[in-house]
């Protein structure tokens, strides 16, 4: 029953952003495709993925192991958070906090987490933003990027 209740989730949320992707647009044409086909390819994927679910089935599962709830819980919160404070911290401080959070959830001490996380937080902020001319936000330290 497990499988079915999380393809009928993932259906519900492909529906959502698909209804959310549809209705992008840029301001100037930048892509041959636009900011809408990402949204909608990933949805038209978790949509199949669901349907897969609801239709296989699933036999007997296991119980989460003791404490897992709660670190799913907490997983989930932290990457609202990290949605929530994405834009006015920006991507590099954001991306880093998040990925120590992450490190230290699944059993991580402090200080490799956040070696860990500034080191790729700065890696992809430069891939993105300066190779690939991505913008990303720079938040509060656009007065040193």
């Amino acid at each position: 029953m497990n499988d079915r209740i999380l393809g009928i989730g993932a259906v519900v949320l492909a529906g959502v952003m698909f209804w959310q992707g549809v209705g992008l647009e840029a301001p100037f044409s930048y892509e041959p495709l636009g900011p809408r086909a990402f949204p909608l390819l990933i949805a038209a994927v978790m949509a199949l993925c669901g349907i897969w679910l609801v239709v296989k089935g699933g036999g007997q599962t296991e119980p989460n192991p003791p404490g897992a709830n709660v670190r799913i819980a907490a997983m989930f919160a932290i990457v609202v958070g990290y949605g929530l404070i994405y834009q006015s911290a920006g991507f590099i401080i954001a991306t880093a906090l998040m990925t120590m959070l992450v490190g230290k959830l699944f059993g991580g001490g402090w200080l490799k987490p956040a070696i860990g996380g500034v080191i790729s937080s700065v890696f992809f902020f430069y891939l993105f933003d300066r190779v690939l001319d991505v913008v990303l936000p720079l938040g509060v330290l656009e007065a040193w990027l």
